[in-house]
């Protein structure tokens, strides 16, 4: 495991974290950013998990 697949995993929590407090408070605009948060850390693990696969 490399650090942008860890990095990335954070980013997907935080962002769902962030998502549901929007939704619970009905603060859209944490809603969307919470949703793109989500995307961010998706597209850096899945790049940390290509340059693992490179690796090997």
């Amino acid at each position: 495991m490399n650090k942008d697949q860890i990095k990335g995993s954070l980013k997907e929590v935080a962002g769902k974290v962030q998502e549901k407090t929007g939704e619970l408070t009905g603060n859209t605009s944490q809603q969307v950013k919470g949703a793109a948060k989500q995307v961010e850390g998706n597209v850096q693990k899945t790049y940390g998990d290509a340059k693992e696969a490179a690796k090997d």
